[in-house]
C-alpha cells in the first residue's frame, strides 16, 4: 500500500511539472552544439572576395598589406592588423608577366613541395619566416584585380591559420623582397616561383617550360559589382569608380575606363541605359583596348 502511494505521488508530481511548463515557463533546452571548425581548402569558409584594388575599395591605411612593424617591413606587422585584408593583383614584376602581387606591390610565390589538389602547405617554422604565408581570417577581405574569384580559396595550415590559395596553390611572400617589383625569390632552390593569376608558375626568366595547367576553374557566375579604372592594368595611379546592383546601371563617369575588375560575368555598353555597342566579359579585363572598348563604357548590365 505504501509503495502504491509513492508511485501515485510521483505520477502527480510529474504531471504537475509538465502542466507548469505548458503554462508559460519554458522547458529546459539542450545546450547548443559547438560551432564547427573552419574548413580549409577551396570552397570552404573563408574571407570575403571583392572586385578591384584595395585603394579602389577604400581599404584602411596601415592595415592589411599596408601594415608594417617595428623594422618598417610587413614581416613584423601586428598579426590582427595585417590579416584584415589582402590584395591579389595580376601585373608585371621584373621578368615575370603576369604575376600576382599584393597591395604593397610585393610579388607572391608558390612552392613546389606544396600541393594544389588537395591544397596543402608544407612551409612551416623557419621556412615560414623566410617565406611568410599570405594569411587571412574568416572576417578578412580579399581584393581581386586580374585574378578570378573562382581561382581563389584558403587552406588550413598546421597551426590552424588560414592561408590564401590561387588555383589551389598556397601563396607566400619572400622576406627579402622589400620593394614593389622585386622578384628575388624567383627560382630559389629550384622550388619557389612567382604565382600566375591561375595558380601556375608565372612566365618569365627562371620559370620552367611546359608546366601542366591546373584543372579548369568552374564557370564564372554573374557579377554583382565592378570597379572601372581610368588606366589599364587596374592602376591606382589614376581615378577609378565602382558600379553595382541588379539589371542595367549607368556609369557615373562614362567613357573613361581602360580596365575593369569584376568577380563574375557582366555586359558592358557604349551608351547610357544599356544601349549602343555591347560586349559580354567574363571577369577582369586588364586592357579594354584589347576588346575594342577603351574609354567607351557608359553602362553595365548585371544579371
Amino acid at each position: 500500500m505504501f509503495n502504491k502511494r509513492l508511485v501515485s505521488i510521483s505520477v502527480l508530481m510529474t504531471v504537475g511539472a509538465l502542466s507548469f511548463a505548458a503554462c508559460g515557463s519554458p522547458a529546459p533546452q539542450p545546450a547548443p552544439a559547438p560551432a564547427a571548425p573552419v574548413q580549409g581548402g577551396e570552397g570552404g569558409s573563408g574571407p570575403t572576395l571583392l572586385a578591384g584594388t584595395a585603394k579602389a575599395n577604400n581599404a584602411e591605411e596601415k592595415t592589411g598589406d599596408w601594415a608594417t612593424g617595428s623594422d618598417g617591413t610587413p614581416n613584423t606587422a601586428e598579426r590582427t592588423t595585417a590579416r584584415k585584408w589582402v590584395q591579389l593583383k595580376a601585373t608585371k614584376a621584373g621578368d615575370l608577366n603576369p604575376v600576382v602581387v599584393n597591395g604593397a606591390g610585393l610579388t607572391l610565390y608558390r612552392f613546389d613541395k606544396d600541393t594544389a589538389k588537395p591544397s596543402k602547405s608544407t612551409c612551416d617554422g623557419e621556412c615560414a619566416k623566410t617565406w611568410p604565408p599570405v594569411l587571412v581570417t574568416a572576417g578578412s577581405k580579399v581584393f581581386l584585380a586580374g585574378v578570378k574569384k573562382s581561382a581563389v580559396g584558403t587552406v588550413q595550415r598546421s597551426d590552424g591559420s588560414l592561408q590564401v590559395t590561387i588555383g589551389g596553390w598556397p601563396v607566400y611572400r619572400f622576406a627579402k623582397d622589400t620593394a614593389p617589383g622585386d622578384t628575388k625569390g624567383q627560382g630559389v632552390g629550384g622550388t619557389w616561383f612567382g604565382v600566375a593569376p591561375d595558380g601556375r608558375k608565372a612566365a618569365g626568366r627562371g620559370a620552367p617550360a611546359g608546366e601542366t595547367p591546373p584543372p579548369a576553374a568552374e564557370g564564372q557566375k554573374p557579377a554583382a559589382s565592378a570597379v572601372l579604372f581610368d588606366a589599364k592594368d587596374f592602376s591606382d595611379n589614376e581615378p577609378s569608380q565602382g558600379v553595382s546592383g541588379n539589371g542595367c546601371k549607368n556609369v557615373a563617369r562614362a567613357g573613361v575606363a581602360s580596365s575593369i575588375a569584376a568577380a563574375g560575368s557582366l555586359k558592358i555598353w557604349s551608351a547610357r541605359d544599356c544601349k549602343g555597342k555591347s560586349l559580354v566579359i567574363d571577369g577582369d579585363v586588364a586592357d579594354l583596348a584589347g576588346v575594342g572598348f577603351d574609354n567607351a563604357v557608359a553602362s553595365v548590365f548585371f544579371g
